[in-house]
């Protein structure tokens, strides 16, 4: 077993610590590798838990830019959501972490691919699958030598006090954490419970709304193609993707806003309660939302929402990424988000952010003219007679047959 090398997406949290000493127990030759997407993580802390541990070497790789312009942005084109309140942090980051380890597990001859994951890892086996269909994987979750041993968090904390790893978790906090730039979610301990509150000091995105200023956060949201490319917020203007998400997620975590607390339905079919705290994209989703009121055909609209936007969250949730149905779905968020321009002024204000005004200087869909309650000009009320009777037709007749068939319509 000792010639046996296997790459391991290390965090240099409870579980994966705990992993990387068992893999080397059993003699594998271990290179951990850890993506940077935006956590705050003391990286040098990391390379040393793991040298300490035992790894061969920790690989350290930059992916945020990547992360924001590759999986943030269509997520805000299409204003994912799943199950109608989690923005699928954790999902945007895992394809772009699992393409980066697949290239290292080959530059440094990894024969295995390993996760600390136990329902999520199906993203990064998934993603691996397509990427190459030669991965070979060693996932101790699934071995039984591994779970019957580690049966639950506390068995994993008494494991890595025995080999003295440092690990952020407690007997007292043993939240399952997972950070990066777009949002933390926190599973576990006590959160198992879901009628429970969560504790106050749990949240490290956002700031409690009830402690957040008493005075907003007034900013701009500029979109080019359903996409920020501009954020002007006091006397700054930002246009770097990377730099503008992070100045977003700031005027989110200052005002607390993003924070959800929800019981979502796993892939597997099992339900689990999840806390996320998500600042900057639960800001830019409502923004593009807003725009999207003024400049989009309502057609195109519906159609998008009802069949662009559900699937294409179902696919990074469900670690369907790469594959053909996903890829469809992108090319039809680009062609639904052409003439997506414009800006949106913001307020954010203790958990809430929300527009307060919203222009474009190329859309023609808004007519001031047409709507205004002021002026009959550009519209007959005559029109609506003949608009009427037509959309009356069916009701007459649906009527008309529950009338003679002594049904009552619907109750008053």
């Amino acid at each position: 077993m000792a010639s046996k090398r296997v790459c391991l997406a290390y965090s240099g949290g409870l579980d994966t610590s705990v992993i990387l000493a068992w893999l080397i127990e059993q003699g594998f030759t271990v290179v951990a590798f850890l993506a940077d997407v935006g956590q705050n993580e003391d990286y040098d802390a990391v390379k040393a838990k793991a040298a300490k541990i035992g790894a061969e070497r920790m690989i350290i790789e930059n992916l945020q830019q990547e992360l924001v312009e590759e999986m943030v942005w269509p997520a805000v084109q299409c204003n994912a959501l799943y199950e109608d309140a989690y923005l699928l942090g954790t999902s945007l980051a895992r394809p772009v972490i699992a393409r980066a380890m697949m290239k290292v597990a080959k530059q440094y001859n990894c024969e295995f691919l390993s996760h600390g994951c136990t329902g999520k890892g199906v993203r990064f086996e998934l993603a691996w699958r397509a990427l190459d269909q030669s991965t070979k994987t060693i996932i101790p979750w699934r071995l039984p030598e591994f779970y019957e041993r580690f049966a639950g968090r506390q068995a994993l904390l008494d494991f890595a006090e025995s080999k003295g790893v440092p690990v952020t978790s407690t007997k007292a906090k043993p939240y399952s954490m997972d950070a990066n730039l777009v949002h933390c979610s926190y599973e576990a301990g006590m959160l198992e419970q879901p009628e429970l509150e969560p504790p106050a000091d749990m949240w490290t995105m956002t700031v409690d709304p009830l402690k957040a200023p008493d005075t907003p956060t007034r900013f701009t949201v500029h979109f080019e193609k359903g996409l920020p490319i501009r954020l002007d917020v006091g006397d700054k203007s930002i246009t770097d993707a990377l730099e503008l998400f992070k100045a977003v997620n700031e005027i989110g975590r200052v005002n607390g806003v993003g924070r959800v607390d929800i019981v979502e339905s796993r892939f597997v079919g099992l339900k689990s309660r999840g806390c996320y705290d998500t600042p900057g994209l639960t800001i830019l989703r409502t923004a593009h939302r807003d725009l999207e009121g003024l400049v989009m055909d309502s057609k195109v609209r519906a159609i998008r929402d009802q069949m662009v936007t559900s699937n294409w969250t179902a696919c990074l949730y469900n670690g369907m990424y790469f594959s053909p149905e996903r890829e469809f779905l992108h090319n039809s968020i680009l062609f639904s988000q052409r003439q997506v321009e414009g800006k949106v002024n913001m307020v954010a204000y203790k958990g809430s952010a929300y527009a307060i005004g919203r222009s474009s200087q190329t859309s023609n869909l808004y007519s001031e003219t047409e709507s205004s309650m002021d002026t009959l000009e550009g519209f007959s009320p005559m029109d609506t007679s003949g608009f009427i009777a037509i959309q009356a037709i069916r009701l007459e007749k649906y009527g008309a047959r529950k009338i003679k068939d002594g049904e009552p319509l619907a109750p008053a």
